[in-house]
């Protein structure tokens, strides 16, 4: 019945069709149109013939028409009026549709009833082949197709916007950071986290052009009358390795204002080689310029100059206080989740604050809204397994994650001193999010982590993230939408041992924060972008307890007093587009920090040293007392100038205020690390940073290229007096001090993420200086003078190469050298008071050996069928090719009364690595 009903459509078009071309040729037109409008000469074809003419003059223009007509075809006439224009014409019975940059069609295409047709040419109305369902024809049918966005308003000098998602064909997932620009203006915009974008039009025809990296270009035809909103799919694309086509749009280093700023997707994570074969995202971060750690098996980042707690790290907005798994040899993030992540260094967005040196925002999948799908690997030291999948097709998807960790059998092949060791972690990923209509979509997501080991003793030490999230994004309208965020994170920490029941104890500290957050994005216009929005933090902290651990301890209790505070903050930026060239970005945070009761305060000597000694009172505050308040404005403000389409210069300056601390005897992050709120007695640090880029790309934007200089200054920074106590402390303040300090440095990036060979170099030249030379606050360290900070490592030099022999193997190939961190060292002797003592020299006066190391990987897929249910992989490699022992720390110990220098390596020797992996 179908058929037969398309074959009288068929003739009922032909017969139409010979009509048409028999009255289009009938009809003899005359006249001499000089300099007459193309409107009036529409009017006076159609006063000449028995044809209607159908046009729009706004979409025409002020077009002329020059021509003389003696007895002509009306077809030869409108061939020679619209010569060299992009004006069309199309006869249907008694009427002619003039249409400008896109021709009606009004026959039915070749193929239409075989699914043969051939797409290649066709035009905006064409009908597409409904008789094939692969991507490719859906792709084209979708790009040949005119789309007429908003109603008919306006002249032809107004402008409007265009609203809309971007997502992922296979999965319905959004894709973030995709280009959408007009192909003749080359206006554009990118997409947000969510997949969103806006972009603003002249009223008329425009070519939308979508790129992304890892999927495959594609346009839209958009007739542009009034504001309106559009959602596209994108479809994922595998590489052809013998061509690679790059577009400047692609070039967002150069377009984009924000400056310091890294962001890096799953997929390159995938492709560096790592200890034991994980994919781990801290480990790629610190491959990036300007980013390094203390030493090998440390995930705490020191970024420009910055201490391990001036990072604000963030997993879908939760905060992650301590980033690490298994002695910090694996990041707590586990990669079959994970999306992409966005380091920001400098020109810091002004919705963030609360940390010194930067943010480190890691975004996960929302999950497939398709169809069911997973992934599951196995490898020397974990097992983890990923489900996703839709709860309502496409509209509402969750994706589930685990990892969990058997290495007792590698603890067991350590030396005797170790065999009894024990090691394990866990961590489970849960996200939701529903669409509830266009205008309101949910997010819930969870996270949990746990750490538990021993070393070969029978006190054993564990740690936790506990994270839970609730967002809400609610559009009032295409130009204006909010993103209110509500939570909670607890991190906690113990000590335990209960081998002796006698002296059986633990030792507990815990973090809690909730958490509100409000965040709106306004599109002024093309121009012009401003967000604002308040952020709330209520921290509650128990720094440490100590009690007994079962009815025949006889351990005392000591319990350090919980610690309360509020920290908020409003904020404000402008973002203003002069013209494609110039733009500059201003923000203003201003925030406010109340320490809270219950609690008990020191009381000191005014303008002395904070001593036991000088120590005069107490004072108790009884409970939501504010006992001290700080605050002040925190200052955005980034500029960039683009001398050409591959070339720009930015430059930045931001202030930032921290009022969290860590109390630390080590330079890393470590479980036993203790968190600190201001309060009357410590005052929280305050720091700022100006810094300036070049950006240049080369080769059609396949190769980027980029240099950076900064200058930061540190402001009340806790470093710690000679022999301090931190932990059950009830006098904190009395073993630390405030120092100031600076940091300056040059990063240089070079880096290529297409073709066959991809990969990038960095390199950094930093330096981190600390001071302290005011004896009235405290002790004076190295006599006043600047001494490098813990963490204060010069050079270093990190090379990632890739290279892609077929679809299925790849190799990777990291190099990473750096300059060995500060340590002091004891010099000599004394003696004193009966016994002999050791000398040291002044504080980080000296370093340990620099560190190199060469990792190297292979990557074999399985075969590519598209429709197999289950798709392997294998990574085999090899971490620390050459065997290289680089010192972690170098300690000394008295022995038989002689000082005995020790080196500790983590890695010693070269450890080769196996992972399987499964994707269905």
């Amino acid at each position: 019945m179908k058929t037969f009903v398309y074959i009288i459509i068929f003739v009922c078009l032909s017969f139409c069709s010979a009509a048409i071309s028999q009255q289009a040729d009938s009809p003899l037109v005359s006249g001499d149109f000089k300099n007459v409008p193309v409107d009036s000469f529409l009017v006076q074809l159609e006063q000449q013939t028995h044809y209607h003419f159908y046009f729009d003059t706004a979409q025409l223009g002020a077009v002329k028409i020059n021509i003389t007509a003696a007895s002509q075809p009306l077809k030869t006439v409108l061939d020679k009026a619209f010569a060299n224009t992009n004006i069309y014409y199309a006869f249907h019975k008694n009427n002619v549709f003039i249409t400008k940059g896109l021709q009606v069609q009004t026959t039915l295409p070749q193929g239409f009833f075989s699914g043969k047709g051939d797409d290649k040419g066709a035009v905006a109305n064409t009908i597409p082949d409904i008789t094939s369902n692969t991507a490719e024809s859906k792709s084209s049918a979708a790009e040949n197709k005119l789309i007429i966005i908003g109603g008919n308003a306006g002249n032809s000098t107004d402008r409007f916007t265009i609203a809309g998602y971007i997502k992922d064909a296979k999965t319905g997932e959004p894709v973030m950071g995709a280009s959408v620009s007009d192909q003749d203006s080359k206006a554009g915009t990118t997409t947000d986290q969510y997949g969103y974008f806006l972009l603003t039009l002249p009223k008329g025809h425009h070519t939308m052009v979508l790129q992304s990296i890892g999927m495959r270009d594609t346009k839209r035809q958009v007739l542009v009358q009034g504001d309106g909103t559009i959602n596209i799919d994108m479809q994922p694309q595998v590489m052809a390795l013998k061509r690679v086509i790059v577009s400047s749009e692609k070039a967002s280093n150069i377009k984009s204002l924000q400056m310091g700023m890294q962001k890096i997707d799953i997929k390159t994570i995938k492709q560096v080689p790592v200890v034991f074969g994980e994919a781990d995202v801290l480990k790629v971060v610190l491959t990036m310029p300007g980013v390094k750690s203390v030493g090998e098996a440390s995930t705490g980042l020191n970024v420009r100059g910055g201490a391990a707690d001036q990072n604000l790290i963030l997993f879908n907005d939760a905060t992650i206080y301590n980033p690490s798994h298994f002695f910090g040899l694996f990041s707590a993030f586990n990669p079959e989740v994970v999306k992409d992540v966005e380091l920001y260094k400098a020109s810091i967005p002004a919705r963030y604050g609360g940390r010194l040196s930067s943010v480190l925002a890691i975004n996960s999948r929302e999950g497939n809204k398709k169809d069911l799908s997973g992934t599951a690997g196995i490898g020397l030291l974990t097992s983890r397994f990923n489900l996703e999948g839709p709860l309502k097709k496409d509209k509402s998807s969750f994706i589930i994650g685990a990892r969990a960790t058997y290495a007792d059998w590698l603890l067991n092949l350590l030396p005797d001193q170790y065999k009894e060791s024990k090691a394990g972690f866990y961590d489970i990923n849960l996200n939701i999010n529903h669409e509830i209509n266009k205008k309101n979509t949910i997010y819930l997501t969870g996270y949990l982590s746990k750490d538990r080991f021993n070393l070969n003793s029978d006190t054993v030490y564990a740690y936790s993230n506990q994270n839970v999230s609730f967002k809400w994004k609610h559009l009032f309208n295409d130009k204006f939408y909010t993103l209110i965020t509500t939570g909670f994170d607890r991190y906690d920490y113990s000590i335990f041992s209960d081998r002796n029941p006698v002296n059986a104890y633990t030792l507990g500290f815990n973090i809690n924060q909730g958490y509100f957050r409000t965040h709106f994005n306004y599109y002024k216009s093309a121009k012009q972008t401003i967000e604002f929005g308040f952020n709330t933090n209520y921290y509650k902290l128990h720094p440490g307890t100590y009690k007994p651990l079962g009815k025949s301890s006889l351990v005392n209790l000591d319990a350090m007093q919980p610690e309360q505070a509020l920290e908020s903050a409003l904020y404000i930026s402008d973002k203003y587009n002069f013209n494609t060239a110039f733009s500059i970005e201003g923000g203003l945070r201003y925030s406010l920090f109340n320490y809270l009761g219950p609690s008990t305060v020191n009381h000191y000597v005014d303008g002395q040293p904070k001593t036991e000694d000088n120590m005069t009172g107490k004072t108790v505050y009884s409970s939501a007392k504010f006992i001290k308040t700080y605050g002040g404005p925190e200052v955005r403000l980034s500029g960039r100038y683009a001398f050409s389409p591959a070339f720009s210069l930015k430059a930045g300056y931001n202030t930032q205020r921290q009022y969290i601390h860590v109390l630390s005897n080590t330079a890393a992050m470590a479980p036993t690390d203790i968190w600190k709120l201001s309060d009357p007695n410590i005052k929280p640090q305050y720091g700022d940073q100006i810094s300036l880029g070049l950006y240049k790309n080369l080769k059609s934007n396949t190769i980027e290229t980029s240099v950076e200089v900064y200058y930061k200054r540190i402001k009340d920074y806790l470093d710690y007096k000679s022999g301090a106590v931190l932990v059950l402390n009830h006098h904190i303040e009395t073993d630390v001090i405030n120092t100031k300090g600076k940091a300056y440095g040059v990063e240089l990036l070079v880096k290529k993420l297409t073709g066959k060979m991809n990969g990038w170099i960095s390199y950094t030249y930093s330096r981190t200086l600390l001071k302290m030379d005011d004896p009235a606050a405290g002790e004076v360290i190295n006599g006043g003078r600047y001494y490098p900070a813990n963490y204060d490592k010069p050079h270093d030099v990190t090379f990632i190469g890739n290279y892609r022999f077929t679809h299925r193997f790849s190799v990777s190939l990291n190099a990473t050298y750096s300059t060995g961190r500060p340590i002091t060292l004891p010099v000599g002797r004394f003696y004193y008071e009966g016994a002999y003592r050791t000398l040291y020299a002044d504080r980080n006066a000296y370093r340990i050996p620099d560190y190199f190391r060469t990792d190297f990987s292979m990557n074999i897929e399985g075969n590519h069928k598209v429709h197999q249910r289950f798709h392997n992989s294998w990574t085999i490699g090899v971490y620390n090719v050459t065997g290289r022992k680089n010192p972690y720390s170098v300690y000394f110990v008295s022995e038989n009364g002689v000082v005995n220098g020790y080196k500790l390596s983590i890695f010693g020797s070269a450890i080769p690595f196996i992972n399987y992996n499964v994707r269905f």
